[in-house]
């Protein structure tokens, strides 16, 4: 095989390895991270750049002082495999933190957090 056919096919192998081992990436959040509300959400909705596994996802939810909030049971928003919906009680004013973890449909865990607060 000449050089730049091996190159080339070095080049597509490594392109094609990389799409496959892609995770689930967090894309956006309701609430958006680091924002300031003035009405506190009914749920929090958690979009990523790949379809997720509700079962295999949790979400850890604290207020100020890291006092735990208990928020609903992740689940899928209806017609989106990308969309984690997590219902939460009603919110007082003050600072929020979700602590996320999810598994793509690739069966790879990803994890973050996201910050908002409620005036």
């Amino acid at each position: 095989m000449n050089k730049t056919l091996y190159t080339i096919a070095l080049l597509v192998t490594a392109a094609a390895t990389t799409t496959a081992f892609a995770h689930a990436k967090l894309q956006k959040s309701e609430p958006e991270n680091g924002s300031t509300v003035a009405v506190a959400p009914a749920a929090v909705k958690l979009h990523y750049n790949e379809p997720v596994e509700a079962a295999m996802s949790s979400v850890k939810f604290t207020g100020s002082g890291d006092v735990v909030v208990q928020a609903g049971m992740p689940t899928l928003a209806e017609g989106d495999d990308k969309t984690l919906v997590v219902p939460v009680p009603k919110l007082q004013a003050g600072d929020y933190r979700v602590e996320w973890s999810t598994m793509g449909r690739d069966g790879h865990h990803t994890k973050g957090e996201v910050r908002f607060t409620v005036k």
